[in-house]
């Protein structure tokens, strides 16, 4: 616990790639809606939460000036349901590189996504890896994951939030808690419930 007190930078960049899925899941959203015929007029029915349009075994990617690859976001299936205007998304993996090249990844079982994107819901497996970087000067921040079977992003106000149990990992240091809280705003973080963790000593140069 002290030692993610003390990882201010790093839980940021840990956090950084949730509010990337937001991004990515709005966009692939607004693929789907700027497909031809999907918005035409339909007959009024009784509401239904049955979804009105697929997308199978999609990959949505983004590219820079220069043409390299800055991220990507795969699924196996998206559903998109009217009734409450989400996406869902099957087996979601994605993928970015910031602009030094340093690659964070992010999978589920299945993402869920408001209209605007403000929000998504990970759940099954959910899992956030930053790999390990180095620094200007030779230091090494170690590769850091973030995994949770539900993961709660709320893009707009830098939150995430879990009310189920959470692994937090950084290099050889685990810590463990029933739910989570995180505003990033605010720098807070928020460990519930029965926390654990193991912190390993610094290896010696």
């Amino acid at each position: 616990m002290i030692s993610l007190l003390r990882q201010g930078w790093d839980r940021f960049a840990l956090f950084m790639p949730v509010l990337l899925m937001g991004v990515l899941a709005l966009g692939t959203y607004w693929l789907v809606r700027s497909t031809p015929g999907l918005s035409e007029p339909r007959p009024e029915q009784a509401t239904r939460h049955e979804p009105d349009y697929f997308i199978q075994q999609f990959s949505v990617k983004t590219f820079d000036v220069n043409g390299r690859l800055k991220s990507e976001v795969l699924g196996t299936q998206a559903r998109h349901y009217p009734d409450t205007d989400t996406l869902e998304i099957d087996q979601v993996r994605m993928r970015n590189f910031n602009d030094k090249g340093q690659l964070t990844t992010a999978s589920a079982n299945r993402a869920l996504s408001n209209a605007d994107g403000s929000e998504v819901q990970l759940t099954g497996n959910a899992v956030v890896l930053r790999e390990a970087t180095q620094g200007k000067d030779g230091s090494l921040t170690p590769t850091m994951s973030f995994k949770g079977e539900f993961l709660h992003a709320f893009v707009n106000t830098e939150q995430l939030k879990s009310h189920k149990p959470v692994e937090l990992r950084r290099g050889n240091d685990l810590i463990t808690a029933d739910n989570l809280a995180f505003d990033n705003f605010d720098s807070k973080l928020e460990l519930q419930g029965r926390v654990r963790g193991v912190l390993m000593p610094a290896k010696s140069r």
